[in-house]
């Protein structure tokens, strides 16, 4: 079956201090770390455009796994609600051809948010079964910094820019296991984009994330026929650590197993599981992983990852 055989990412050296930032918010240092969790917001170049950091984290990706050649890609899919210029063309045609792709290799863009890897991991993985691909790339770049105003305290302490790129192959030690995804476009305007700046209703977000995502994830664990305490570890979309807490107190058997990890990054929208994941699913005692990601739309997916047995 094909699953996760690689990740790989970038993140721009350049960074904002989001304690200095905040006291340009009247926030204190106290809140940025407890409440916030990003110490670190890194920006891309003037001059880095979306394909620009996509193509970062994809190099990283080959270097890391020399077996993969660029000529034997056979797909590539950006995940990007903030592609290159106008949107126009899809940023996957950029990027494939500054990597110098095959002209064989299927390329596109799939516009959603925080829930985009997820989604994107099933897409590209159903895809290549039924198109009977080899090697499939997901990308996720999502830069916020081109539509955050600085003088808005909701969103410019918050998000930071990075890039991913996953390896989807057969003979892959993580599967892709049961799933669940949704909508509710109800809450559309909670976070999105007027006149090219990003507005985002903070408390909307927050109190989606605290009541939906508990729900949606017991509801999978069920479906699967998994107990909470089955899962070792639970990666879910880095909105705020406030957030994450606040969803890890509704398993409070497992609660210390809710990964967090936005100190260095922030919320990087689409990047933020595959960054929990890079160096981590080589982990002793991982072999079940629970991931969900959730934000824009509003939308959603929880995913359950299993490593297979060496045996």
């Amino acid at each position: 079956m094909i699953g996760i055989k690689s990740i790989a990412s970038y993140v721009p050296e350049s960074a904002l201090d989001n304690v200095e930032q905040a006291v340009r918010f009247d926030k204190s240092a106290d809140f940025i770390e407890n409440k916030v969790g990003a110490l670190r917001l890194p920006r891309k170049a003037a001059d880095q455009e979306t394909s620009d950091l996509a193509v970062q984290a994809v190099e990283k990706l080959l270097a890391r796994n020399p077996q993969l050649s660029r000529e034997q890609i056979d797909a590539i899919v950006v995940v990007t609600q903030n592609g290159d210029g106008a949107g126009l063309p899809h940023t996957a045609a950029i990027v494939q051809a500054k990597l110098g792709l095959e002209t064989r290799v299927a390329a596109f863009d799939l516009s959603l948010g925080c829930s985009g890897y997820v989604y994107g991991l099933y897409m590209l993985a159903g895809f290549m079964r039924q198109v009977g691909l080899h090697n499939g790339v997901l990308v996720t770049a999502d830069p916020y910094s081109k539509i955050i105003d600085d003088n808005d305290a909701v969103t410019a302490m918050l998000f930071g820019d990075a890039a991913t790129a996953t390896w989807l192959a057969e003979d892959a030690a993580w599967q892709l296991g049961a799933m669940s995804f949704g909508t509710d476009g109800r809450g559309r305007e909670s976070l999105c984009v007027k006149n090219d700046v990003l507005h985002m209703d903070g408390r909307a977000v927050f109190n989606f994330a605290a009541t939906r995502i508990p729900a949606e994830i017991k509801a999978l664990l069920t479906q699967a026929g998994w107990q909470a305490d089955d899962v070792d570890a639970y990666c879910l979309h880095q909105g705020s650590y406030a957030i994450i807490d606040t969803i890890s107190k509704r398993f409070p058997e497992v609660s210390d197993r809710f990964v967090k990890d936005i100190q260095q990054v922030g919320n990087t929208v689409s990047s933020s599981i595959p960054l929990l994941l890079e160096h981590r699913l080589d982990q002793a005692g991982w072999q079940k992983v629970l991931v969900s990601g959730f934000g824009v739309g509003l939308s959603w997916a929880t995913a359950l990852l299993t490593k297979k047995s060496d045996k």
